[in-house]
């Protein structure tokens, strides 16, 4: 009997301890309800806590950072262009009776944290032009400004111009991406306070066109493209031209020069030959005769020729028995 006593105090005990004892781990708070009311405040530090046995909970509550993914909207922008914005959010629980008593969980935190940051990213998208939510800064006007003056430069040299300059008006960025974040994150922040959360930050992830306005600047960009390409062809074509221009001119100049010089070489050479046969003459004169004779006939005298000549012609006499 007594053995059996012992066996049922001690369940009651470790029933009663281990619906007393709780731990808290890193990363987690504690508020305590007795009957569904908050009792107290929360529980913050790590380590193995007490409550009073049936008539308490504890009600665990993350105390981390965590994140929130919106879903992506349609949003006209003040200058009535159609995107589809899709953000994200970070944020974490710093009031947690306040979070118990209002949203009671992170499921309910969720469903605020929807209808507060998909109306307020509406309202701050919808006050801005398109261009103050794609673009962070006006360096893009800075590289255009760049890219003018190398064209001008190259206009100034002569050189060809392959891109176009720029036309019309860029409009310039006021505020950029980067503070619209800002914007939505204070705004929502405020309406958020009173769930005890902490909004840390909001980033547009993806900024999209409605789909049938994409096409259309798909269509846009892909006839630029090819506008340029032709552009480019043309001018590869003229500076072709240019090239074979300037390489027929150079030969036409090689062939001259070389022609004028080998005409200076064939008069030297004739000159001299001439001198070298005058010498011949002068020498002996029967001798020139005989070897201009043989020249002669080298070159009119042809194996398949045919002659009539005299007997008495002077011009075979060489060839004559005598």
């Amino acid at each position: 009997m007594g053995k059996t006593i012992s066996i049922i105090v001690t369940i009651v005990v470790v029933i009663v301890l281990k619906t007393s004892l709780f731990v808290v781990t890193e990363g987690k708070q504690v508020i305590i309800t007795q009957f569904g009311r908050p009792i107290g405040e929360p529980i913050t530090t790590a380590g193995l806590h007490f409550k009073k046995p049936f008539l308490q909970e504890a009600r665990f509550v993350d105390k981390r950072i965590l994140s929130w993914d919106g879903f992506p909207n349609q949003i006209p922008t003040k200058d009535k262009k159609y995107i589809s914005v899709d953000t994200t959010a970070r944020w974490r629980i710093v009031d947690a009776l306040k979070f118990i008593q209002t949203v009671q969980n992170e499921r309910g935190a969720k469903a605020r944290l929807d209808a507060i940051l998909d109306a307020t990213t509406r309202d701050v998208i919808s006050n801005h032009n398109l261009v103050e939510a794609v673009r962070l800064s006006n360096s893009i006007l800075d590289s255009i400004a760049r890219k003018k003056k190398e064209i001008e430069d190259k206009e100034a040299r002569g050189e060809a111009i392959v891109e176009e300059e720029i036309t019309g008006e860029i409009e310039k960025v006021t505020t950029g991406r980067e503070e619209l974040s800002k914007m939505i994150a204070e705004s929502a922040d405020k309406e958020l306070g009173q769930f005890g959360i902490k909004l840390i930050d909001v980033q547009l992830r993806r900024i999209s066109y409605e789909e049938s306005v994409e096409k259309k600047v798909y269509e846009r960009m892909i006839s630029e493209r090819q506008r340029i390409a032709e552009k480019i062809k043309s001018i590869g074509q003229g500076e072709k031209a240019k090239i074979e221009g300037r390489l027929s001119k150079d030969l036409r100049k090689i062939q001259s020069e070389a022609y004028r010089k080998a005409e200076e070489i064939k008069g030297k050479a004739e000159g001299l030959a001439t001198s070298i046969y005058a010498k011949s003459f002068n020498m002996d004169p029967k001798f020139y005769e005989f070897i201009r004779s043989m020249d002669a006939y080298k070159k009119s005298l042809k194996s398949d020729g045919k002659f009539i000549l005299s007997s008495d012609s002077e011009f075979l006499k060489y060839l004559k028995n005598d």
